[in-house]
């Protein structure tokens, strides 16, 4: 991914210096079992180790590859020139997918940690401006259009909700991605025994594939970056709720604008939502692993190759975009701007419209049909929209409506706090608190 859109932490997951000290520690970690199992000298294994605070030269190793053609054989010839004539012993009745697929697992169990706690700051920030604005009532749109009202704080709770699902999700999918392969040549376990998959996937913190033919099954892959595209979906969500939120004719809420911060090269007035405009993109690009990541279950018998350069672009590309989105995304609603007295002002924009149901639901209670009681409703509605002119009143002055409903009776169905009356009931089943 480009410098642009990541992080460091992040991307150093992703470095060819990283994979490398990861492919030492799995050929490591199986010398010492093979070791003890009296399949090779202990001194080897011991030979082994001695490299561990070498810092393998991506060059040599590189240079070595455009000869062999092989990623993993050049890397254990570059061994071998630290290690000297014991490292005949490394790689004993192991495959090369028994490297490559458990250091792709560590890297996506790192890359989901990192995620993980991006998730709890999001949530946090989320959770703070919730129960900031729990009882800031704004207008509810459906179709973009006026509905009923809501809070703010409803809004942050949702998205706090969401990404909680989410972040249980990710915690699933980084338990089924721990798993480690070192099972041989189509996985038969015929040229090492099992013993030393279970050590190695213990030293490394995975769990045994239990069966791997000669790959890890890609179907636990395909989960994974589902999951991170629907994290992704939920970021663009909200995005799109905050730029829907910022249009000048809204307004809302904003996005934080800084000090010297310029909007537009063209239009000094301008103030566009470009952090959410960038994030609704950066959704699109981890959304773009998740086809690939599925195709990639279907290989060829024990194994092939077709999932590896999919696997190599993706694996940095959709965790280093999304580590990058949720810490903007953080950003963003951290520093939100709310405006309740805007809220106020498009609440109120069509003169008590929005109870409409109540007095429809009224009139019902008072014995008139419902096809009759939408027809009084609505009638009185339309004038609204299309003279601006006032709910209350034109109800008030419609004698069929009054033949049910005093005036009294119409008035009360315009309190605001007849729907903001569960706020508190919703807050205790997102947040668990009372």
């Amino acid at each position: 991914m480009i410098p642009r859109y990541s992080r460091p932490d992040m991307v150093a997951i992703w470095s060819p210096e990283t994979k490398f000290r990861i492919w030492f520690e799995i050929e490591a970690h199986a010398c010492d079992a093979l070791a003890k199992s009296g399949v090779i000298p202990e001194s080897a294994a011991k030979a082994i180790w001695k490299a561990k605070d070498v810092e393998f030269d991506v060059a040599r190793i590189d240079e070595i590859e455009r000869e062999v053609k092989h990623d993993v054989i050049a890397f254990l010839t570059h061994l071998a020139e630290h290690v000297g004539e014991e490292a005949r012993f490394v790689h004993q009745g192991m495959t090369s997918s028994d490297v490559l697929d458990t250091c792709f697992n560590v890297q996506l169990v790192k890359a989901a940690d990192i995620l993980l706690d991006d998730m709890d700051d999001l949530c946090e920030a989320i959770k703070r401006r919730a129960y900031e604005h729990k009882d800031t009532v704004c207008i509810g749109r459906s179709h973009g259009i006026h509905a009923e009202p809501v809070t703010f704080g409803l809004k942050m709770a949702q998205a706090y909700a969401e990404m909680d699902r989410n972040r249980s999700r990710l915690a699933m999918a980084r338990a089924e991605i721990a798993t480690c392969a070192i099972s041989g040549a189509v996985g038969t376990f015929a040229n090492i025994d099992p013993s030393v998959e279970a050590h190695v996937a213990e030293a490394m913190g995975l769990e045994a594939e239990p069966v791997s033919t000669q790959v890890i099954p890609r179907d636990r892959h395909a989960m994974f970056f589902a999951v991170l595209g629907v994290i992704a979906s939920s970021i663009e969500r909200l995005s799109t709720e905050i730029r829907h939120l910022q249009r000048t004719e809204v307004l809302e809420a904003e996005e934080y604008f800084s000090p010297g911060q310029k909007g537009s090269s063209a239009m000094p007035h301008k103030r566009n939502p470009i952090l959410t405009e960038n994030l609704t993109g950066l959704a699109r690009v981890v959304r773009m692993a998740v086809v690939p990541a599925m195709e990639n279950v279907a290989l060829w018998h024990e194994r092939d190759i077709s999932h590896s350069s999919v696997e190599r672009n993706i694996g940095p590309d959709a965790t280093v975009t999304l580590d990058f989105a949720l810490a903007r995304l953080t950003g963003v609603i951290d520093k939100l701007l709310v405006y309740p007295e805007n809220m106020d002002r498009n609440l109120n924009q069509f003169k008590g419209l929005v109870h409409s149901q109540r007095v429809l639901l009224a009139l019902t209670q008072k014995g008139v049909s419902r096809e009759d009681s939408y027809r009084l409703v609505q009638r009185n509605a339309m004038k609204v929209w299309e003279h601006g002119a006032d709910f209350m009143a034109e109800l008030k002055g419609d004698a069929e409506v009054t033949a049910a409903l005093s005036d009294a009776e119409i008035e009360e169905k315009f309190d605001l706090g007849y729907h903001t009356k569960h706020v508190d009931t919703i807050f205790a089943r997102v947040f668990g608190e009372s």
